[in-house]
């Protein structure tokens, strides 16, 4: 009984017998049956980038957005239930603002993402409450230490810090891919750039969709480093074009490659 959640999942504060919430399980099912969202902490800054699956032909593009700007050093990018990231969101935007009202100065990467973890952990303590079916990844520079982060927030309240994460229905094959770049090389300078990391980060979400599958998507990306003066700001557009454009040959080489050496095999 407990393995199937019967009689345990109908409050987030009951354990079942094996040590499971199944409220949670079912928020993080949630996300991962939503849009895949990718983050890179690169030598120079973070990106992130999102997959926005347009749901109508009607829709505008920029319309309920996946990623936003909390402080003028920090952005948030979210998958899952876009209505319940927009609460993170929104409590993104007050930890900053309040903390710079008491302290004076900006919020340092790992208390916002200490702070955000904890208000979604509160979620799922309460039976009158339900947990966020989000996951936020929070790109981030602190003025004070010169030093950019990456974190992410799950349902259940866990962060920590990455130097690279995905999160969303592709998150598996997702961080095989990222798992192949250098991104925590001892020396900096043979990590990727962020301009190259755009480029990395588009080849993965178009390798991993399937176009008769799949529904038609925006690519949302944004990026805090040195070329944008460690602002959180969405990557120009022609840039992204550029990207995808690289990112689509890219894959389209990397199959008539591999195609060509099955067919030496063969023979």
């Amino acid at each position: 009984m407990a393995s199937s959640g019967s009689g345990y999942d109908l409050s987030s504060s009951t354990f079942s017998p094996d040590g499971r919430i199944f409220q949670v399980e079912y928020a993080s099912k949630a996300v991962e049956n939503a849009g895949t969202a990718l983050g890179l902490k690169c030598s120079n800054g973070v990106v992130l980038c999102v997959e926005k699956p347009l749901l109508n032909k009607m829709l505008l593009t920029n319309s309920s957005r996946r990623i936003h700007s909390i402080d003028k050093h920090s952005g948030v990018a979210i998958t899952g239930f876009v209505s319940d990231g927009r609460q993170i969101v929104n409590r993104a935007r007050e930890e900053c603002s309040n903390y710079e009202e008491t302290y004076g100065t900006k919020i340092p990467t790992k208390v916002l993402g200490d702070r955000l973890a904890s208000y979604v952990h509160y979620f799922t303590l309460h039976g009158s409450l339900r947990p966020f079916g989000t996951a936020a990844l929070i790109a981030s520079y602190d003025p004070e230490t010169k030093d950019h982060a990456l974190q992410m927030i799950e349902p259940s309240g866990v962060s920590y810090q990455y130097y690279a994460c995905a999160a969303g229905k592709g998150r598996q094959p997702a961080r095989t891919e990222l798992e192949k770049l250098n991104i925590n090389k001892p020396d900096k300078a043979e990590n990727i750039n962020v301009r190259e990391g755009v480029k990395q980060l588009a080849r993965i979400i178009h390798l991993l969709h399937e176009d008769g599958k799949d529904k038609p998507f925006e690519l949302e990306m944004s990026w805090l480093c040195e070329e944008s003066g460690w602002e959180h700001k969405g990557v120009p557009r022609d840039f992204i074009k550029e990207a995808v454009d690289w990112a689509k040959k890219d894959i389209l080489e990397t199959e008539e490659y591999e195609s060509d050496e099955d067919e030496e095999m063969e023979d």
